[in-house]
């Protein structure tokens, strides 16, 4: 791959934005956007997405100053691409990925499971992509979609960045850097060590509060049940108002 440390150089020195593609306008990616756009740094901010109605909307809330209709027009233009699509999407966009000319650019993802998204990117690739930065943010909001996208999401928060042995010092340098653009605290951890810490502190979390709401819902006292809930009780399922996808 062209070395992404000279494409940076470059466009530092010559005063060229770096042409960000976020694929995916929803909480995350739409803030990860909007971070990048109020950061004080030089970067063109474009936007994909499968709705055309999200696009629209991260384009009128100046979220993205570009909103892209064609996924392989976007891919072209873009220095970086920040996949923010829900993990059961990632290997169709992978898959998108690999027929279309990626050297220099850099590819990352927010992802909450990285194993999967290593064993998707091997399967579709082969050997895994050097420009690959694995990558998950530890901060969310039980609100949804690109309009509850804010600047501040992930300030003070931390970001894993799970490289593996291949992937690219400038590569990784890069997408820290961003992170850290947006407020963030990034660390490096293993792939198979962030899934395990993560399924215990935030997937089990999830699941547990999914499962007792519906459970609770389903209940013929429900009304009651829910009408006497104290603030524990609301706390605790909070994030079953999420999006289970």
């Amino acid at each position: 791959m062209k070395k992404v440390e000279l494409v940076v150089i470059e466009q530092n020195r010559n005063g060229t934005p770096l042409n960000i593609l976020v694929v995916g306008l929803g909480l995350i990616g739409g803030s990860f956007a909007a971070s990048l756009r109020e950061c004080g740094e030089s970067f063109h901010l474009m936007g994909f997405d499968l709705r055309s109605e999200n696009v629209e909307k991260a384009v009128s809330l100046r979220i993205v100053a570009e909103g892209c209709e064609d996924f392989k027009s976007a891919v072209d233009k873009a220095d970086v691409i920040q996949l923010s699509v829900p993990m059961l999407a990632m290997p169709k966009v992978l898959q998108q990925l690999k027929g279309l000319d990626l050297a220099g650019k850099v590819m990352t993802d927010v992802g909450s499971c990285k194993g999967s998204l290593v064993q998707a990117a091997r399967e579709i690739f082969g050997d895994i992509p050097e420009s690959l930065v694995p990558g998950h943010p530890i901060a969310g909001s039980e609100k949804s979609g690109v309009t509850a996208a804010r600047a501040g999401l992930f300030k003070h928060h931390k970001v894993i960045l799970t490289p593996l042995e291949n992937t690219d010092r400038a590569a990784l340098s890069l997408v820290r850097h961003l992170w850290q653009c947006c407020g963030a605290q990034v660390n490096v951890m293993d792939v198979w060590r962030h899934d395990e810490v993560l399924a215990m502190t935030s997937h089990l979390p999830h699941l547990l509060a999914f499962s007792l709401v519906d459970t609770l819902a389903g209940n013929p006292e429900n009304q009651d049940i829910f009408r006497y809930a104290a603030g524990g009780f609301r706390d605790f399922t909070r994030i079953a108002g999420s999006d289970p996808v």
